[in-house]
């Protein structure tokens, strides 16, 4: 499905294996262009009940990259969305570990909060920087789109949920639980019309979206809540906490309808199918993740196959039966559920799905492994993981600071098998499929590619907290009554309350009767103002020299008073910087002169000292 254009990639993400010093041309990137498959779907697509498509078969052969098809056109293969394949490495200039990743609804950008509290936003197609602001004065938690795409909220580790509009202008502010009980995660109901949070505090609580107000609180577990989800069609919630349990919940009551058990460790995540809502799977630090029937209510399917705590899981959002797990030790799983994929030497009976034997209530679950692991994913635990909407990419953020983008491998690539991701870094190398200083040299490009996108990215500008006042000019404040009577008081420390000097009015008007006055002005009889100082220049101030004024400040003809000064002629003014001769600054033909302008060689050279243009293009 994904055409890629400028790949190169690192560890066999584009090519046929590492083969000598890799140097990757400047100023080009993978690129994902969906465009072209969704197009020739579109337009070839038929009903189902006349064969669903006239599409050729995709064959393992490079020739049939231009056939390959999104998922939405093979709702019946799972196993072709598999993603097995690095795309890109996203790294901030400033590295914190990712605890969130969440696509936008159209697919065309990705969000991610950082254990700073900051947003930041990766192209969808070019993988590149776009912008960066920070949303939360703690670590991101959890964020959810709602259903209707208008809103995004998103919870921290002290308590707090923020409303977020499609252009991430934070709108609102809710206090849902304690300062120092972190929310681990959220929900909307189908209608969009409430969100549901679960905390450190052992509850779960249901607020009104529009009101921000707290509903209902949801109290029976008995250590943290850790995850919760509301079913996308029914008014049902689900919550997965530290002691183990499961619980299912009716938002309306607030009662508890069931608690499911299987789990021995603590429950890191809980999710309904999207699609059809009938399954939900359940995550937990004890290796395994279960999926149970709400129509059986029962478990399935018993996941099988992680090494290590599984922190993270997510539905396909096209296929029903794939799901990806993300484990504490940074490996991805996949799972097929209608693919057992059991181990050679391991009993069949355990590979038996419940729906096909005898007794459907007490039949073992079905045991389902990997249909393929990326073992070295991430070097360190696996937060978040996502499915862009169209179900061709999946995104993964971990705690060691890199954002990782993966697809399906087109028809005939099979290098990415081997590559660092799979077998790990010495094994690569020993097979000559990664090369260490090479690997580097390309890491280190990408890091600087990064820094250029950052610094050509919008970032969020601040504005200061404008502090409140009255109107009128700042610093002062206005009187206490409409007379005037009182004098103002500065608002400043440090400055005496001096009061203002009585208003130079002519003679007789000073607390002239308002009517008096409004009838002269009428009349044109209003007597002309004092003569000030004199009819004369108020005197100097005592010890001031003229001579410091500039030249031509004063007019021709001007006579200082007694005892002032004149200041110097502009002759006198030869010597300083930019003053020629006749004082006016000016070269011939009366332009200002200047400095010469550096040469070209100057400029490059100054250009290579600050790291510019050193790779000849």
């Amino acid at each position: 499905m994904d055409k890629e254009y400028n790949g190169s990639g690192y560890g066999g993400g584009g090519g046929g294996g590492y083969d000598g010093p890799h140097r990757r041309p400047f100023g080009r990137r993978p690129v994902t262009d969906y465009t072209s498959s969704m197009l020739q779907w579109m337009r070839h697509r038929q009903p189902r009940y006349k064969g669903g498509g006239r599409m050729e078969m995709e064959r393992p052969s490079p020739s049939y990259i231009v056939d390959m098809l999104p998922p939405s056109a093979k709702p019946q293969n799972a196993a072709d969305s598999v993603p097995a394949k690095l795309l890109h490495s996203s790294l901030n200039k400033v590295k914190h570990p990712i605890n969130v990743v969440k696509w936008t609804p159209e697919g065309r950008r990705l969000l991610t909060g950082s254990s700073i509290g900051e947003f930041t936003l990766w192209n969808g197609m070019g993988f590149n920087f776009e912008t960066i602001s920070q949303a939360h004065d703690s670590a991101v938690r959890a964020a959810a789109w709602s259903h209707s795409e208008d809103w995004l909220i998103s919870s921290e580790q002290h308590g707090f949920v923020k409303y977020w509009q499609p252009t991430f202008n934070n709108v609102k502010v809710v206090q849902a639980h304690g300062f120092n009980d972190a929310v681990r995660d959220l929900a909307f109901s189908p209608n969009d019309s409430k969100f549901v949070t679960a905390s450190d505090d052992k509850t779960l609580k249901i607020f009104d979206f529009a009101g921000g107000t707290e509903e209902s609180v949801l109290t029976g577990h008995s250590w943290d809540a850790k995850t919760v989800d509301w079913h996308p069609s029914k008014g049902l919630l689900v919550s997965g906490s530290k002691d183990h349990d499961v619980k299912l919940w009716d938002p309306r009551t607030g009662r508890c309808l069931t608690t499911l058990h299987g789990h021995k460790n603590t429950i890191s995540k809980t999710k309904f199918e999207p699609n059809r809502g009938q399954l939900l799977a359940t995550a937990a630090q004890d290796q395994t993740a279960r999926i149970f029937d709400l129509r059986m209510m029962r478990d399935i399917c018993l996941l099988r196959g992680n090494q290590d705590k599984i922190a993270t899981l997510a539905w396909h959002p096209i296929h029903s039966s794939l799901l990806s797990t993300g484990g504490a030790d940074g490996s991805i799983c996949h799972f097929l559920l209608d693919e057992p994929n059991t181990p050679p030497g391991m009993a069949a009976s355990t590979s038996i799905p419940p729906y096909d034997s005898a007794d459907p209530a007490s039949v073992p679950a079905q045991t389902i492994f990997p249909a393929h692991t990326i073992k070295y994913a991430h070097d360190f635990a696996v937060w978040s993981i996502d499915w862009h909407p169209l179900g061709h990419i999946l995104a993964s953020g971990s705690n060691d600071r890199a954002t990782r983008f993966w697809t399906r491998p087109r028809p005939g690539e099979t290098d990415c098998f081997s590559d660092k991701y799979h077998l790990g870094d010495a094994a690569a190398e020993t097979q000559g499929a990664w090369d260490r200083r090479g690997g580097r040299k390309v890491m280190r490009e990408d890091e600087e590619q990064e820094l250029e996108d950052e610094a050509d990215g919008l970032q969020d500008q601040k504005m200061p907290v404008k502090q409140p006042m009255l109107p009128g000019i700042p610093g002062l404040d206005m009187p206490t009554n409409g007379t005037g009577d009182e004098h103002p008081t500065r608002r400043y420390p440090n400055i005496p309350n001096i009061p203002p000097p009585p208003p130079n009015l002519p003679n007789g008007l000073a607390g002239m009767d308002p009517e008096q006055f409004k009838a002269m002005l009428a009349s044109g009889t209003l007597p002309p103002p004092p003569p000030q100082f004199g009819g004369s220049l108020p005197p100097p101030p005592p010890n001031f020299d003229m001579s410091k004024l500039p030249p031509g400040l004063l007019l021709p003809g001007f006579q200082p008073p007694p005892g002032m000064p004149l200041p110097p002629p502009p002759g006198s003014l030869v010597g300083l910087p930019g003053i020629d001769a006749d004082g006016s600054g000016l070269g011939a033909g009366g332009v200002r002169r200047r400095g010469p302008l550096p040469s070209q060689e100057q400029s490059l050279m100054e250009e290579q000292r600050r790291g510019k243009y050193r790779i000849a293009r």
